[in-house]
């Protein structure tokens, strides 16, 4: 029986890269950082309620000058994976399937993440 050549299924090879693969890639990052935040976040609950002495054990530990980086990496994951959420939620309406619509809102997602990143920056963190 001779053999049929039949198409492979997609794969990176074949496809070029555009801003859905990215936004998709940074979607589930950012959620997987969100996750940490989360951890930092129980420890800072469970140090107030454990009293005064490991709260301020953490607090001070929280409120060095090098922790504003990842709070501010926080914040962009958070932004991000907000707005990247509701783009989403758009398309299960049925909105915004067009290419340059899907180009538009992707490039929005990123405007809007960054642009509340740098809002929280200096208007809470610094």
């Amino acid at each position: 029986m001779a053999r049929i050549e039949r198409p492979v299924s997609p794969h990176a090879g074949i496809y070029s890269w555009q801003i859905t693969n990215t936004l998709s890639i940074l979607h589930r990052l950012t959620g997987i950082l969100l996750t940490a935040g989360l951890l930092v976040l129980v420890c800072w609950l469970t140090a107030l309620a454990s009293g005064p002495e490991v709260y301020a054990g953490v607090h001070a530990f929280y409120a060095g000058t090098w922790f504003k980086i990842p709070l501010a990496l926080w914040a962009f994951c958070l932004f991000y994976h907000l707005s990247n959420g509701i783009r989403h939620l758009c398309w299960d309406l049925g909105f915004g399937f067009g290419h340059a619509q899907i180009r538009a809102s992707g490039w929005g997602v990123v405007f809007v993440a960054l642009a509340a990143t740098g809002a929280y920056v200096l208007g809470v963190i610094l």
